[in-house]
């Protein structure tokens, strides 16, 4: 229990003092405006409630973590406490506040995007290539392992192939159709039992 205070208080901590120093080092601006509404497409572009925000990117950071972290704990013990709290402050937070905040500047641009307009347009195309492989593989644990979840919470002929199927299904309907249709409406659900079941523990 002792470690788990001191990874909330250390989590707190570097939220309010390195994420000071970060923002104060890349330099806001409170007075942009964002794509969504500079440029509504309908599609990717589209105002959304802040809240809904909010449990949208708490759900596509959090995502499996609950599951593989309490695995990893178990596996690796300390180590994996020293990965999560501190991959956390100086990994994954500053990479998602820097690389959100880099394409914010670039009126909404995509990672291969922001790549070519600093480092030119050989490097971007080898980010195009490079962005589908990722996204294969980061696409594949995040399929895999719900269906597998999944199928052993539900009867046996609903098996893992079942599952695989029915969020590829979900996946592809996400990508077609306008973010405030499914993605906006479904997330901050599931974020919000996320937060929920988190709280309780």
């Amino acid at each position: 229990m002792i470690t788990f205070i001191i990874s909330i208080v250390l989590l707190i901590a570097g939220y309010f003092i390195y994420g000071k120093i970060i923002e104060k080092i890349f330099g806001i601006d409170s007075q942009r405006i964002t794509p969504a509404i500079s440029k509504p497409d309908g599609v990717d572009y589209v105002p959304l409630n802040p809240l809904r925000i909010f449990m949208i990117q708490f759900l596509n950071i959090a995502g499996l973590g609950p599951i593989f972290g309490a695995i990893m704990g178990a596996k690796f013990g300390t180590s994996a406490f020293l990965w999560i709290v501190f991959g956390c402050i100086f990994g994954g937070a500053v990479h998602d506040y820097l690389s959100g905040m880099m394409s914010l500047r670039r009126e909404g641009a995509s990672l291969p995007e922001l790549h070519g307009a600093y480092l030119g347009h050989v490097v971007k195309q080898f980010m195009r290539g490079f962005m589908v492989i990722l996204m294969v593989l980061v696409g594949v644990v995040f399929v895999v392992g719900p269906a597998g979840l999944l199928a052993k919470l539900t009867p046996d002929y609903l098996n893992t192939t079942f599952w695989i199927c029915l969020i590829l299904i979900y996946y592809i309907m996400a990508t077609l159709l306008p973010i405030d249709k499914i993605i906006g409406r479904i997330y901050p659900v599931f974020g919000f039992c996320l937060l929920f079941m988190a709280l309780g523990i």
